[in-house]
């Protein structure tokens, strides 16, 4: 698995969309604060996003191939955006750089360059861009 490097300059893919989606999310921590499930930040994420027009589709299922065997596992995305963009919600009090890796595996299984991860579970939203690179993957 390639490695990952917080050190790095990184060039962001996708930089007017990720924007559009950090400040749809902003919206919503502004409005809802800390202390909702997941599923009640993904919901007026989703409101938010179509509102702002912006192309998505949630619980999105990426199958997992192995050596051209489809398994019986797969990954569910909160939403991917304009089918180029994964994004993974949160609603944990405490640091996400667990869910990196999440992020990471699901870059991999459907070849997108950028993935970000958000988090409503603090006291100011939390987000990280993680980006998809042939050689490397990097946090941003």
């Amino acid at each position: 698995m390639p490695q990952l490097n917080p050190n790095k300059s990184i060039e962001y893919p996708y930089a007017d969309e990720s924007y559009a989606i950090i400040g749809a999310s902003m919206e919503v921590h502004k409005e809802l604060g800390r202390g909702f499930l997941e599923a009640v930040y993904k919901d007026a994420l989703q409101h938010e996003l179509t509102k702002r027009k912006i192309k998505f589709e949630r619980e999105k299922k990426f199958e997992i191939i192995y050596k051209g065997l489809v398994l019986p596992h797969y990954y569910i995305a909160d939403f991917v955006i304009e089918n180029k963009i994964i994004l993974e919600i949160k609603a944990q009090d405490s640091a996400i750089q667990s869910y990196y890796r999440q992020v990471i595996n699901y870059l991999a299984v459907t070849n997108f360059k950028l993935g970000l991860l958000i988090n409503f579970g603090e006291d100011s939203l939390v987000y990280k861009r993680l980006v998809l690179n042939k050689n490397i993957n990097k946090l941003a």
